[in-house]
């Protein structure tokens, strides 16, 4: 049976945390005089009425939560967020079609960066604060939703933490749920800042270094420029970009015993830190070679933009400091590679991540063993960890159904008319939360706005389901899901 009214309860708490959110961005709109004030207003007012309503509703609630409740509230949470979160571009028309404004949302919360504005630079300073803002508060995803509102009403739930996290396997850095969530917290707050610092101290204004600070810690992508890092025309600002991308996609778990614990070993012996390393270089290498081959880049600038894009890419941020479209055509097929492989579990990034491209790996050179060895009796360990047959079976099925849903939607979109390459990577890159996309109809520097809408509600869809990995979000849709029992 759902506890619906804890459902409300929960939902109500957090819509009213996104009012607050909101009331941040109206201070920086205050702040530059302009006319999106009076959309945060209404907004605001809006988002706490509704809040008020839900929580209301969920008086007296029963605060035993199963693990069907989980399931439903932490897709809800993304889904709310997202409706409410256009408000602030209707009520202001700056997006007058609601397909649209829900799609930009989602995109934000999501941390997916796919945008339908063509020109963001025309918008207030506010709005522009929010389409980032809503990406840092996506990717805090359960820590800050633990943190904040979990422990109040039902004394935490691993439940909610283990549906959230990214990646098959789960690491505990603390016995208490609480204490771990505080702590990766710290390290994205760090980071965060320590990015801002450097960006400032660079050159970018403070508005345009916490812009792009909130945006690379939280692999997202979204921009307050048309051109994104490229608008600065600076080789320190896209290193320093690369680099903070690269951190965030590291599991945050490793880069707190790194930076609290001094943990140097764990990181190193990491075999998922291995692959993303290894990945990294040879996908670099092979599109430094081609551009300096084809487009007659220089070396710096070969390494620098191919390091970025292909970093940018595996991480599932988003950003650039190139035009990949008029790259050859071979490297678009390594950078569709980055978006599906992805970076690391527990970070950021979206993605089929690299613990499971490991796992993979694994499970098909202990099938060749097997295949000479019939009788032999195989371990599969990813590091210290040894994977047992449920989670390979798991890990087949979460397979099975990335590449089930990407075929379904892409085909789909070839049928209304997109051409095949568009398709296939707007597929990959929703539903792994990339961003950007290939091709010539909506290439990596092109806005969204030109997709039929019904892809854009395909899109919205897939990008949830990247954000809460597949499984999370089609449990709601199955019979069984509604039964009592």
């Amino acid at each position: 049976m759902i506890n619906f009214k804890l459902i409300y309860k929960i939902l109500g708490a957090l819509l009213f945390l996104e009012s607050l959110f909101m009331l941040i961005c109206l201070v920086i709109a205050l702040a530059y005089h302009e006319d999106d004030v009076f959309s945060f207003i209404i907004s605001i007012l809006v988002t706490q009425m509704a809040a008020y309503i839900l929580r209301y509703m969920g008086h007296n609630a029963n605060n035993n939560m199963s693990r069907k409740d989980s399931f439903l509230v932490v897709t809800l949470t993304w889904a709310v967020y997202s409706l409410f979160g256009t408000l602030p571009y209707m009520v202001g028309g700056y997006i007058t079609d609601f397909t649209n404004a829900y799609f930009e949302a989602m995109s934000g919360f999501t941390t997916t960066g796919a945008s339908i504005f063509d020109d963001v630079e025309h918008l207030p300073h506010g709005i522009l604060f929010w389409r980032t803002f809503s990406q840092w508060i996506g990717a805090l995803g359960i820590v800050f939703f633990t943190i904040a509102i979990l422990p109040s009403m039902v004394g935490g739930s691993v439940k909610v933490f283990a549906i959230e996290t990214t990646g098959p396997i789960k690491t505990k850095l603390h016995p208490r749920l609480s204490t771990s969530a505080k702590s990766l917290w710290v390290v994205f707050i760090v980071l965060t800042v320590s990015c801002f610092l450097i960006f400032h101290f660079l050159g970018m204004n403070w508005f345009d270094a916490i812009n792009y600070s909130m945006t690379t810690i939280a692999t997202g992508g979204f921009s307050p420029h048309n051109d994104s890092v490229a608008h600065f025309h600076s080789p320190a600002m896209e290193y320093t970009s690369t680099l903070f991308c690269f951190l965030s996609g590291i599991n945050f778990i490793l880069l707190f015993k790194l930076f609290v614990k001094r943990d140097l070993t764990g990181l190193l012996n990491n075999s998922e830190m291995k692959v993303y390393c290894t990945l990294t270089a040879v996908f670099t290498a092979f599109i430094m070679v081609m551009l300096m081959h084809f487009n007659d880049y220089g070396i710096e600038r070969a390494l620098r933009c191919a390091l970025y894009q292909v970093v940018s890419f595996l991480t599932t941020t988003g950003l650039y400091n190139d035009d990949a479209s008029k790259w050859p055509h071979v490297t678009w097929v390594v950078l569709a590679i980055c978006m599906f492989c992805g970076a690391c579990a527990g970070s950021t990034s979206g993605g089929f991540k690299c613990v499971r491209v490991t796992m993979l790996f694994k499970i098909m050179r202990n099938e060749f063993r097997q295949i000479l060895h019939p009788k032999a009796v195989l371990p599969l360990k990813v590091g210290d960890t040894n994977v047992n047959m449920q989670q390979r079976v798991t890990l087949m099925a979460f397979l099975t159904a990335y590449c089930a849903l990407s075929v379904f939607c892409a085909t789909v979109m070839i049928v209304a008319g997109v051409d095949i390459t568009n398709a296939i990577t707007i597929t990959i890159s929703t539903l792994s939360n990339v961003g950007p996309t290939l091709g010539t109809e909506i290439g990596p520097t092109m806005s969204w706005n030109d997709l039929p809408d019904f892809a854009k509600w395909i899109c919205s869809v897939l990008m949830l389901m990247g954000r809460l990995e597949i499984f999370s979000v089609l449990i709601i849709f199955t019979p069984l899901f509604w039964k009592d029992r």
